[in-house]
């Protein structure tokens, strides 16, 4: 039960962390009305016609720094150590042919020999 739970919060971290941007615009959507009326720095002007694009632009503004701080807090006691190494090659020795190998093929023709084999392996004889 314990690792279930583990298991969905960190998919549900996962997909917060990745996702803010689409969270920030969903609640923005879901606001905007409110926000248009109440927190949009153009409110007073409605011959701009912003309702509350400005409080977006915003707020993705503060969520992009929030995000790069993040990422230089993380990295910044980090050093990063490369390690090379050339990879491992195998190489063949080509076989050496020779022509008179290729003549003397007929001398190592396996003559297969079958009289063993027709005394075992026969045909049933007919009872009439």
């Amino acid at each position: 039960m314990l690792k279930r739970l583990t298991i969905w919060f960190l998919i549900f971290a996962i997909f917060i962390a990745n996702f803010a941007m689409v969270f920030v615009y969903m609640g923005f959507k879901l606001n905007q009305q409110y926000i248009a009326q109440n927190l949009c720095i153009n409110r007073f002007k409605p011959s701009i016609h912003c309702n509350g694009h400005c409080y977006f632009m915003r707020k993705i503004r503060q969520a992009e720094e929030n995000e790069k701080k993040q990422s230089t807090k993380g990295n910044s006691g980090r050093v990063e150590i490369s390690f090379f190494q050339e990879p491992f090659s195998i190489s063949f020795i080509e076989p050496i042919i020779s022509d008179k190998a290729a003549t003397s093929f007929r001398f190592f023709v396996y003559r297969y020999i079958s009289q063993y084999l027709n005394s075992i392996f026969r045909p049933p004889k007919s009872l009439v």
